[in-house]
Formats: C-alpha cells, structure tokens, sequence
C-alpha cells in the first residue's frame, strides 16, 4: 500500500504534494520582481502649457525646481504632442499613435468610430499595466481624461478608470479639466471630496501633491526594495487659472508692458539659451491678436492680471513639484528616478480676444466682452472666477511659434520636454534638437528598465509599439534622429513631417477638405514656420500630402471628421447627445453622477416626493453644475424655488404666494421648451401651479465648474448666492422622478403610494 501511496505524488509548481504533511515538500513561488537596479518611473504632466512658458524655456515666469530638472537633465527642444490633452495622454501612456488606439480627440467624444472611442483599446496596454506585470508599484495623482463620460458614474463600468488600466491607486479627477478650488475629486473607484474647502486654504495642486507623496512614503516604507511608477498629472494650467492670492499678487505690474513686448524678450531669451537657432524669425502675430499699444486702459489691466494669474497658477504649481523632489531626495530615491516632464499641447487660446471670468461661456458657444470681464478684475485667479486669459498671452506663451491648442503649426504641438535621470543621463543641462513625439517616451521608458514590450496583457494581444526610444540621444548630442515621420490629425487640421520638412493645413468646419490650403516649411531651416515654400517647392508639397494619406491609412485617422471641436461637444453633450434620457428615471436622496442627464434644449419635469416636519425642513432637491452655470430645485423659507444659471446670469421662479406645506407632498418643476434654448419654466406643489416665468436662455453644451448632477444637496459650489452649498435638505427626500419631454406623470398616486408606505 505504502508504494501505491508513493507512486500518487505530484511534483508541481506547488511543491511535492503527498498524502500526508510530512510526506510533502512545501513551495512558494517568487513573485515578480522588477529587473535588477530598476529606476523608479514618475511622469509629470502639465495641461496647456505652451513651449515658451517654463523658465528654462524661456520664460520671465519664475519655474526655479522644474529648471533644476532641466540643469540636471535634458531640454528636448523639438519634441512634439498631439495639439490637445486626451490622444497626448493616451500617447504618452502607450507609445503608439492616438487615431490606432480610439483616441483621436478628447475622451468625451465617440463618434461611432473606430479612432474616437473616448477610450484606449485593450491592444494597446498602457505603460502602468506593463510595469503592474513587472514588479512595479503604479499610482496616478490628478488627471485622467482617458475614459468615456457615460463610463464616469458609481456604476461604472471601470475597467477604463485608471484601476481598470493598471494602476494601483488613483486620486484625481476622471474629466479634462477641474476647478482648482472647488474640484470634483476621486479616490480609486469612487468619489471623495476635499479634505477641506477653499475658505480654508484649498488647492488642488496641494492636494494631488500631498496624494503623491503619501503613495510613495508609504510604498517604500512597505516595499523598500520594489521600484513605483508615479503619474502625476496636475490640472495646472489648464483653465482655469486659479491660483493662491500671494501667487498672483508676486507678478503684479510684472506684465504691465504688454504681451507685445513679453513675446519678443521671452524669444530673446530661448536665442539666449540655445533653445532656438540663431537664424529662428518671430512670427507675425496671429490673427486677432490686437497690438498692445491699441489697447485701452481698462484693456490693459485686464489683461495684465489675467497672466498674472496664470504665472501665479504656473509658479504655485512648480512650488509643489519641488516638494516631489524634495521628497525623493529625502528618502534616496533622487539618483534612481527618471523623470519625464511634458506639456500634453501648447498654450491655449480658447479664451478668446478679451479672455474670460467664465469659461463656461465659451465651452456654451458665447463671446465675451470686457465690459462683462472688466467688473471680475479684483477677483480674477480667485474661487469667484473660472477665468481664462486672452489669445494674446498664449500667442507669447507659444513663443517663437505660430498658433495654439488644436492647431497643428507648431505653437499647438510643439511643447517642453525634460527627461531627468542622474544614472543615465551625464549630460546635465544638455539640449537634444532631434525630432520626437509623445509616442516616443514609453518606449524609452521600457529600454531604460530592460522590458520587452508584452506580446499579450491580460490575454488581448498587442499591438506593436510605433514609437522608438530616445536612449540614442542621452550621450550624443548631434545624433540623427531616430524619427523620420510623424503624421498628425486634430478635428479636420492635418499635418506631416518627413525628414526636415512639414506640410499642414487648417481645416475650416463645414468646408471641403478639396479646398483646404496647404503650407510647407522646410523646419531644418525655419524652427518657426514663417517661411511658406508651397509655392516654391509644389513637388515636395505633393510628396508630403500623399504621404499623409498613407500614414493616415496605416494609423487608422480615417474617416476624416471636420466638425469643430465644440460642433462635436455639441452633439455629444446637446439636442441630440449621445447619452440618451428614459422618458422616466427615479433617482433617489443622494444620487450623484458627474454628468447629469441630458436636458438641455428639451421639456422635462422633475417631481420630488417629500416631507416636511418643520419649516427647518428646507434645502435643494436636486441641482447640476456650480456657481458659473447650472441649476438647482430648493425649498428655502418655506417657499419652492427653481433657479436657471446660465453661465453667470440667473433666471428665478418662485412660490411667492404658496407655501410648501408640512406633511408629505410632491414637489415639482416643469420646463416648456418654446424655441431654441428658450422656455418656459413653471412650478407645482401636488398638482397646483403656484409659479411660472420665461427662462429667456439656456445652456446649448454643457455645465460645469465641477457640480455635477446631485439629489438632495448642492455639492463643491452654490448654483445660486442665494444658499451656500451644500444646502442639503434636511426634510425626508424619498425619491426624485424625472420626466424627459413632460412625459405623462400621476402626482395623486406617488403621494398616495407614499402616505401608504407608513
């Protein structure tokens, strides 16, 4: 028997198992381990920040700790990105081309296509998924922007939330940008909020530093020995441009002179420092861009304070990544880091000719004017404004280049590039001129650490990586470049580069791509792009413009789609949006969703089933968006009151003559659509009519400000002045029904059903 029992033993991955303890030999697999001598990873990505911008670039804006990474390391000087946030993250993230991996725009749109899914494709792993696999601790501290709005809710799905992509832990914000004050926070899989509130001294670019901090300290003291991998992805500086009050305060009257003349020494400067050939030509303004000099007074202190602001925004922003540093030398870790720091595209012109108090009013389709600014100036920078400088600031932001954000001349995606690394880069203070792309970095990255991109993650296969490591560079600083092409696509905009040379044009929407306009620039020659050669060179031209075809082919850009980025927005967040509402949904007290339904140009009804004990019983209902445009439902004094912000002004119906009564009652608020964004807003208490008035305008895109949509509270900032958030209320909420297009509704038997359930 005892040899029967003998000839069952299995020798396995588990050990020697027999039937008895002492007749088994225990195993414990190892786990994974990163390769020997593995660099710790951490990424530090700036949002709209243009290529003239930091200090070491160029720039008067005083960025002391992010030059110290540029003196150590390396200023990569023609790296390149994909002219706005989503595709560059995903890019970065991936190493392959955003248009072959669902990303083409912002993660808020799909378009029915392949290359605009808002998220990106399970063949394409991201770089925290490869290192997870490999022995590395991965978290992200702030922006996301890589998962589908409808995918941002408690229900998920999140296997595209960063958890879903790799990462360890997350704290930050899921959308493509957030008030700094006043933001719309997760942790992991769910929403937190902000451990304190802006009275109190709260910012953002604290907060997300503290949260990388604290992950590190604590992965170290845990596993001193297993390398991390930190995505720090600071909201700064996209809008808006909030900043501490001393922050802005240190740059009064530093721009007094103009943005004219800033421009010009800011471009004096990057000559100065090697960052710009000799030969590089300023650029003509951009068009719309008025002359400081025309400017009046009151234009003039506006405007100076509006980049007041965003120095400041800048400069608080660098303060903190030098507690990052600082950090890491504290604890050793300095010497074995690789730093990467990039802008995700170049400085943004989205604020328009006169910028804005508001931004909301632009995402909505709407100009502003000075005299609607001019009256915001004290608290410009502050938690009262969701502010936005003018074109011109980000013209001299962008300096020596042509255009902004979204463009594909080089002012939209040319941006910094710093790669620190004090083991493997010996030429501190170095500048690298090679022609690269965000696709570039994961790449590197790998080579860095000894990984071989994986042929498989989580059993999907992979695509090949499109992008080449920029290791050839660290040691010699006349190399060629590794990159002969890049092509490039933003909403219609196309551009190519091959071998020294660049074609691209700006694309019109509604116009035929027929009759866009091409320009070439031969760039080895003309950093600046000042010097069109279409005309000279028409064989070139046509050389360049076939090859973009072949590369949009073989990258998936096509179909070409040559709706403006809002025309898009539009559709997606607007009249015929791609999230559909139920003709009924019940939401209960407490219901939270970062994107409300979509209401906007159409009828509906909300009925809140309520009780009243006392008149103390009061608070909002329901509400959606901030104090910079949205709505709320709010029994305050004993009155039911419906309040319509749109983007600043406030539009009220009241039940001045009725009281909410004490007892259980339903509570409601109808909406008639009578033309384009144009109503008629009326309210009832179980049944009767006890308020009507026109609501003249309403929101064609979006909310935002960082409300979202809540029952029973008003989170982060008040819809109207009229309360302070969160003004829950305080009476029973027992649920909350909507109607889309006033489908038909029976008040008697919710509060008949609702007497009952005692």
């Amino acid at each position: 028997m005892a040899e029967e029992r003998l000839s069952r033993y299995v020798i396995n991955e588990h050990g020697t198992v027999g039937n008895t303890l002492e007749e088994t030999v225990p195993r414990w697999p190892e786990r994974v381990k990163a390769p020997e001598g593995a660099p710790n990873i951490v990424y530090i990505v700036l949002d709209d920040l243009g290529y003239a911008q930091l200090g070491s670039y160029g720039s008067t804006i005083e960025t002391p700790n992010i030059d110290s990474l540029a003196a150590g390391g390396l200023r990569y000087t023609n790296s390149h990105v994909t002219a706005i946030c989503s595709p560059t993250r995903a890019s970065l993230l991936t190493g392959r081309n955003p248009h072959s991996i669902g990303m083409s725009c912002v993660s808020d749109l799909n378009t029915g296509f392949a290359h605009t899914r808002g998220k990106v494709h399970k063949e394409a792993g991201l770089i925290s998924e490869i290192l997870k696999d490999n022995g590395y601790s991965t978290f992200i501290s702030g922006k996301w922007h890589l998962a589908p709005y409808e995918d941002q809710s408690a229900a998920g799905p999140f296997d595209n939330w960063p958890l879903g992509r790799g990462f360890e832990h997350f704290y930050g914000f899921l959308g493509g940008g957030t008030n700094q004050f006043s933001p719309v926070l997760h942790q992991d899989n769910h929403e937190v909020m902000a451990p304190k509130s802006a009275a109190d001294g709260y910012h953002l670019t604290e907060d997300l530093t503290d949260k990388a901090i604290e992950y590190v300290r604590d992965q170290k003291a845990a596993a001193p020995d297993k390398p991390f991998f930190l995505y720090l992805a600071y909201g700064a500086t996209h809008d808006p441009h909030h900043a501490p009050k001393e922050y802005i305060d240190k740059y009064k009257g530093k721009f007094d002179e103009g943005w004219d003349i800033i421009r010009e020494q800011w471009f004096e400067r990057q000559k100065q420092l090697g960052l710009i050939p000799a030969n590089t030509k300023l650029p003509p303004p951009n068009p719309g861009v008025q002359a400081w000099a025309s400017l009046s007074e009151d234009q003039r202190r506006l405007y100076a304070k509006s980049q007041e602001a965003f120095a400041g925004f800048l400069d608080h922003t660098d303060y903190h990544i030098g507690r990052v540093l600082q950090f890491l030398q504290e604890i050793g870790q300095f010497e074995n880091t690789v730093i990467v720091l990039i802008s995700d595209n170049g400085a943004s012109g989205e604020g328009g000719e006169h910028g804005t108090w508001n931004m909301l009013k632009s995402y909505n389709g709407i100009k502003e004017t000075l005299e609607v600014n001019l009256p915001h100036l004290e608290d410009w920078g502050g938690p009262a404004t969701n502010n936005h400088y003018p074109t011109g600031w980000a013209q001299a932001g962008n300096s020596p280049l042509k255009f902004y954000k979204t463009w594909l001349h080089a002012g939209g995606v040319k941006t910094p590039l710093i790669l620190h690394y004090p083991k493997g880069i010996k030429d501190g203070g170095g500048i690298r001129q090679q022609y690269h792309h965000a696709i570039d970095v994961m790449p590197t990255i790998l080579e860095l650490i000894g990984i071989e991109p994986p042929a498989f993650i989580n059993g999907v296969e992979q695509l090949p990586l499109q992008g080449v490591s920029l290791v050839y560079s660290f040691d010699d600083a006349k190399a060629e470049t590794h990159r002969s092409t890049q092509y490039y696509e933003m909403i219609g905009h196309r551009a190519i580069y091959n071998e020294g040379w660049k074609a691209v044009t700006n694309h019109r929407a509604g116009s035929r791509y027929e009759d866009d306009i091409w320009e070439l620039y031969h760039l080895d020659e003309d950093f600046s792009e000042t010097t069109d050669l279409a005309g000279e060179h028409p064989d070139k031209l046509n050389e360049l413009i076939e090859k973009w075809w072949i590369e949009a082919e073989k990258y998936g850009v096509l179909p070409l789609d040559g709706r403006s980025l809002w025309g898009r927005l539009k559709d997606s967040f607007g009249d015929e949006g791609n999230v559909p509402v139920a003709a009924k949904r019940t939401f209960f007290n407490g219901t939270r969703f970062l994107r409300g339904p979509d209401l906007r140009n159409r009828s509906f009804t909300f009925d809140a089933v309520v009780e009243r004990v006392s008149a103390d019983d009061e608070g909002v209902l329901v509400s959606e968006g901030s104090r910079f445009g949205g709505y709320s439902l709010y029994v305050k004094n004993n009155r039911l009151v419906f309040v319509y912000n749109y983007v600043g002004e406030t539009y009220t119906v009241i039940s001045s003559d009725t009281e909410v009564p004490l007892g259980k009652s339903v509570l409601t608020f109808e909406y008639a659509k009578q033309g384009e964004h144009t109503g008629i807003g009326k309210l009832y208490i179980n049944g009767d009519q006890v308020g009507e008035e026109v609501i003249p305008k309403t929101g064609a895109i979006m909310f935002g400000g960082g409300g979202g949509f809540t029952v029973g509270k008003n989170l982060i900032s008040p819809i109207t002045p009229e309360y302070e958030a969160p003004f829950e209320f305080k009476g029973r909420l027992s649920k909350l029904e909507l109607y889309a297009d006033n489908g038909a509704r029976d008040i008697a038997a919710d509060l008949a059903a609702e007497i009952a359930s005692e």
